[in-house]
């Protein structure tokens, strides 16, 4: 070979050499790269496809009554969740399980869409509480539905129904600003999170801590094997100072009725009954309510969304005539043998008011006007008070103010007087208008619980409580994390014994002499004290041309009913108030009858049967 030509060649030769060299030593960089600097990362990257961590939510605590009786529980809710990273062709998918749940192709989509910004292996939850049909379908054409898996969920479980279903609350997914608010805290898209009542309001203590599982998966997403187990922590359990024989009572009595009834411990606050009528449906509550299911309740003439304890503002009626006689008492307008002539009416400034007794009720003094909750008398009371002395003394007994309870949106009601009329409506007040006033009416409101706490502190002398719904806080090993104890809000000293005294006697006639209006609400062995109320929603002209049975509903009085027991020695006060329910005598005190002895029944104080069981387990 020519040494030229073997010269050239081996130039060749080294060249493909350094060239296989410089190969060989990128490719060696390279793994080195992969294996030595990054390897602690592929692997991770590696171990977290094969390896699925799943969070698993935790049981919220139970709600007790105050013996212990459990009122709210959980139950397993199984949810289909799609995991989007497992679903190698989603539109077939998506088909198949459109017609297994029985929905529209258009809603899973929906639902996809709205979980699109989430990582691809964040579950999206396509249905709630599957039934056990649905559930085996899926389970046995899983192999056909990858990314489809079942999620198991504890859920509320209402053992007695709909009971307190306004203090109780309702769940509902988390949303975007919940999330943003929560930021800080472990909740992620489609968790429960509290919406209202003591659900949302002790939603920190309730909710538990949550747990994670870590599996094995196959390639198409399927469980292999169990790894590890962290189990979830159940939430604190809630015990009320609710009484579910008392609560019950109220509830029966409300069943065909709109309105409200609270009962609450006279000496310290705690409150035992908290009913509103319609209740919520609180079962159409989990999952999600259906459109069709929310706009009826808010089309619902009874307001069923309201909770009418502490939201709903009525004109307090001749209940508030325990105000007034209070009033001309200390301001010595009276005493309690000054008498008035009603003869069924008086004319004021030209203008006619008229007694709720027509035919009048002769000379009367304050324990009959009481006791037979006589107009005439107080309008004259009215007209030597004046309206600002008369807004002292609804002041000074609870009313115009929130009561401080922890239940949201609590309305204060309205004490008007001289000086909110010219700023309110630009007008003076007429002096007319303070005989309204007197009786209750006019532009006075009050709700249901500040009448309770007015009737406590007179059956007690004068003292506040702030109103209590939780008595304690207790952990899942039974421990009391936290105890609620009464808490003395204000004690009215400018009034002495005697006034109060004169006005419990009052209180005591208005149940049990002959003629009382409150007769209804008497109890075998048992004094009660308390005062019936019959509110006007409209002016007599526009009602006085019916018979009073054919009425229409919307333009019936509301009716009042304010006790408290034993009157010797008060241990419990009851407020009923029935929105369109006419008399507050025929109505609202039966219904409070019925609220205290089933207090008393359980005080071993009465000799009763114990009665049916009004709301079984299960029952609305």
């Amino acid at each position: 070979m020519d040494p030229a030509e073997l010269k050239m060649l081996k130039k060749r030769t080294d060249a493909a050499t350094a060239i296989i060299f410089l190969v060989v030593a990128i490719l060696v960089l390279r793994l080195w790269h992969l294996q030595i600097q990054q390897g602690s990362e592929y692997l991770q990257r590696s171990e977290s496809n094969r390896i699925r961590v799943q969070q698993l939510a935790a049981p919220r605590g139970n709600l007790l009554d105050r013996h212990g009786v459990t009122l709210v529980t959980n139950r397993p809710r199984f949810n289909v969740i799609w995991i989007r990273e497992d679903a190698p062709h989603p539109d077939e998918v998506i088909r198949q399980l459109a017609r297994i749940l029985e929905l529209d192709i258009s809603e899973l989509l929906d639902r996809i869409r709205a979980g699109a910004d989430q990582p691809r292996f964040i579950p999206t939850r396509l249905k709630e509480d599957i039934d056990w049909r649905t559930l085996v379908q899926i389970e046995n054409n899983s192999f056909n539905l990858p990314g489809v898996q079942i999620e198991v969920q504890p859920s509320r479980n209402y053992l007695y129904g709909n009971m307190a279903s306004h203090l109780v609350g309702y769940l509902g997914e988390i949303n975007r600003r919940e999330l943003e608010l929560h930021r800080a805290e472990d909740y992620r898209a489609g968790d429960p999170i509290g919406k209202m009542g003591l659900e949302k309001l002790f939603e920190p203590f309730l909710r538990g801590e949550k747990g994670r599982s870590y599996v094995e998966v196959d390639v198409r997403g399927f469980t292999q094997k169990q790894l590890q187990i962290q189990e979830p922590l159940p939430g604190n359990d809630l015990q009320l100072t609710l009484d579910l024989q008392m609560q019950q009572a109220a509830e029966e009595g409300l069943r065909d009725q709109s309105g409200g009834v609270v009962a609450m411990e006279v000496n310290t606050g705690r409150l035992l009954v908290m009913a509103s009528a319609p209740h919520l449906p609180l079962e159409n509550f989990v999952g999600g309510i259906p459109r069709t299911v929310w706009q009826d309740l808010l089309d619902d003439r009874r307001a069923p969304l309201l909770n009418k304890p502490v939201q709903g503002q009525y004109a307090p009626g001749s209940t508030y005539k325990a105000i007034t006689a209070l009033a001309a008492l200390e301001e010595g307008v009276i005493t309690p043998d000054t008498s008035f002539q009603c003869n069924g009416s008086i004319i004021f400034q030209g203008r006619r008011y008229h007694c709720w007794q027509r035919r009048g009720h002769g000379q009367v003094k304050l324990r009959q006007a009481m006791a037979e909750s006589c107009d005439v008398y107080f309008y004259q009371l009215g007209q030597r008070l004046g309206i600002d002395t008369l807004a002292k003394y609804a002041r000074l007994l609870g009313l115009g103010r929130k009561t401080g309870i922890v239940l949201e949106h609590e309305k204060e009601g309205l004490v008007p007087t001289a000086e909110w009329k010219r700023q309110r409506h630009r007008e003076p007040w007429q002096d007319g208008e303070t005989l309204s006033v007197a009786i209750g009416q006019g532009f006075n409101l009050a709700t249901p619980l500040q009448i309770t706490r007015m009737t406590a502190a007179i059956a007690n002398g004068g003292r506040f409580y702030q109103p209590k719904l939780v008595a304690a806080i207790i952990d899942p090993e039974g421990e009391v994390v936290r105890e609620f104890q009464p808490e003395p809000e204000k004690e009215i000293t400018e009034i002495p014994d005697s006034s109060w005294g004169l006005l419990r006697e009052t209180m005591v006639a208005a149940v049990m002499d002959q003629r009382a209006t409150g007769r209804s609400a008497r109890i075998q062995d048992i004094t009660v004290a308390g005062k019936t109320g019959t509110s006007q929603v409209v002016r007599l002209s526009q009602i006085e041309h019916y018979e009073e049975d054919e009425i229409p509903y919307h333009l019936r009085d509301h009716a009042w009913f304010t006790a408290y027991a034993p009157a010797e020695k008060p241990e419990v006060a009851v407020t009923v108030l029935v929105e369109h329910g006419g008399s507050g005598g025929a109505v609202a005190a039966p219904l409070a009858k019925a609220v205290l002895e089933a207090y008393f029944r359980q005080q071993k104080k009465l000799d009763l049967p114990e009665p049916p069981d009004q709301l079984s387990q299960g029952e609305e």
